[in-house]
């Protein structure tokens, strides 16, 4: 079982954007309940992801409306969320380094 840090940046964000709230509660039951060990078994679940450098992953909500980045620590099952925000938000960072 994965641990997600935390749970209270994806509450905060669907509340300000509840169209979103649904798929996020999804991702994080989906990931919650998944065992990987790597990127290609997060790849397996979610085909659309993309694989960045040091153990990040952005995944694509509400069919690509959202981003999230999150820096996964595989060996401890850990999961830090780096980033949440709209396509636009997204555009303006470096998803390998925040």
């Amino acid at each position: 079982m994965e641990r997600i840090f935390a749970k209270s940046t994806l509450r905060d964000f669907w509340l300000a954007h509840p169209d979103s709230e649904q798929y996020l509660k999804t991702w994080f039951d989906t990931t919650m309940n998944s065992n990987w060990k790597t990127p290609n078994d997060v790849k397996q679940t979610y085909t659309n992801a993309s694989i960045l450098k040091d153990s990040r992953i952005v995944f694509n909500i509400k069919g690509n409306a959202y981003r999230l980045v999150a820096k996964f620590n595989f060996e401890k099952q850990w999961i830090f969320i780096r980033f949440l925000g709209t396509h636009s938000e997204y555009d303006k960072i470096n998803a390998d380094t925040i």
